[in-house]
């Protein structure tokens, strides 16, 4: 596997920033190191292409006919290697470098056989519904039970790209730009990935157990008054409802299922921990409204997400990923104490990164690490200067999950 093409610009004019995208491309293919003949396009566009969406496909499609599937989808900023572009009209595209039997394109209209696949990424329409539900049902579709993804983000149109064509000819058979539902690509067992999710929050108070609950409102916690536990672990008191008012729009709760703690010993969220919004308080029931469906027996932790939060947290799993790329290093006097051969095997190299997708939430763009495309230069100062693409959802999927405020990093490795 060789490096993924890739390519990315803004122009007002879709067709001016789809040469740019294509000299790069060309430019890139051209280059020893970077694959020649990639078979599945990633597009990810801003909601200002997203009228012109149809046009813009077919005209990629016909200046890159090397290339017969496609994926992809419209959120309100692109992800590149470096740099977002949010909102303002632009385009990024990577050309995977994967053969007809690693990979198969999906949609409503080519459902993805169970089973098949190791793991998938998944774009979908925000106002599906049963959303959750369909997304549990499409991880136990794949042997590891992993989606990554997210959901399309726009002011226009929700359009999503799936084409899958047949393996002899590239005749398109089914898919093209599609609104509504799931689509996505699915990768064979032999694709190496490597996925990490980061939630930008960090703990502010322990961890307790929902002991009671209602709908939406946690009544209790460890068997306390939720809403007194609350305000105890936030240092705040509701005879000074302004400051108190402050406090809590600032702060978010991490869940977990029952049995499960979401904390680690590092003090960080872990990936399965969901973190919702505090939509309300109830002083009469003493309870705390959250947005999400609980229920008694599940894990409840408060936290909250600023700059310095959700910078060291990126940091974290990018190092995390650069860990598992790079074999344990031995000294030579190591080397050689271990072997009574005088030319001892080397130990195994590592891996490198052909390609990257990254899914963050709308609401992490920008100022909220610190500067315009900020979050990106973070990722690129970790990784390396290495072909990525993703875009700025509505939501973010990891695992079965749905997240929110979440950024989901996924690696393609080869030796």
């Amino acid at each position: 596997m060789k490096l993924f093409p890739c390519g990315h610009a803004t122009h007002p004019q879709w067709r001016m920033a789809a040469g740019l995208v294509l000299a790069q491309l060309q430019a890139q293919m051209a280059l020893p190191d970077y694959a020649t003949q990639p078979r599945l396009g990633l597009l990810y566009i801003t909601d200002h292409y997203a009228p012109h969406a149809q046009a813009l496909l077919d005209h990629l499609r016909q200046a890159l006919p090397q290339v017969p599937d496609w994926a992809g989808t419209v959120g309100i900023g692109v992800a590149v290697n470096n740099a977002e572009y949010f909102d303002e009209p632009a385009m990024a595209l990577m050309l995977c470098d994967l053969t007809a039997e690693q990979y198969r394109v999906f949609s409503g209209v080519s459902p993805l056989p169970t089973d098949w696949a190791s793991a998938a990424l998944v774009h979908a329409d925000p106002n599906t519904p049963d959303l959750a539900e369909l997304l549990q049902e499409m991880a136990s579709r794949t042997q590891q039970g992993y989606l990554f993804g997210g959901l399309s983000a726009s002011r226009t149109r929700s359009v999503q790209f799936a084409v899958r064509a047949e393996e002899a000819g590239g005749a398109e058979v089914h898919g093209g730009v599609l609104e509504g539902g799931l689509s996505g690509v699915a990768f064979a067992p032999d694709v190496s990935l490597m996925s990490r999710v980061t939630q930008g929050c960090q703990p502010v108070a322990p961890e307790r157990e929902i002991t009671q609950s209602e709908g939406h409102v946690v009544l209790q916690l460890a068997g306390e008054p939720a809403l007194d536990v609350m305000l105890a672990d936030l240092g705040i008191s509701l005879r000074e409802p302004q400051k108190a008012i402050a406090v809590v729009r600032s702060t978010l709760v991490g869940l977990s299922a029952a049995g499960h703690s979401g904390v680690g010993r590092t003090g960080h969220l872990g990936n399965d921990v969901r973190v919702r919004h505090i939509i309300g308080l109830d002083p009469q029931r003493q309870g705390v409204a959250v947005a999400e469906n609980l229920e008694a027996g599940m894990l409840l932790t408060f936290c909250r997400r600023d700059v310095q939060a959700a910078r060291a947290d990126l940091v974290r799993v990018c190092a995390e990923i650069r860990e598992d790329l790079e074999p344990e290093t031995l000294s030579i006097e190591a080397i050689h104490a271990m072997s009574d051969n005088p030319l001892p095997t080397l130990p195994t190299p590592g891996l490198r990164i052909a390609g990257a997708v990254y899914v963050s939430c709308t609401g992490r763009g920008g100022p909220h690490f610190g500067g315009p495309s900020a979050e990106l230069q973070i990722i690129r100062h970790a990784l390396g200067d290495v072909p990525l693409v993703g875009f700025f959802a509505a939501g973010e999927i990891a695992r079965n999950q749905l997240y929110g405020y979440t950024g989901v990093l996924t690696v393609f490795t080869t030796p």
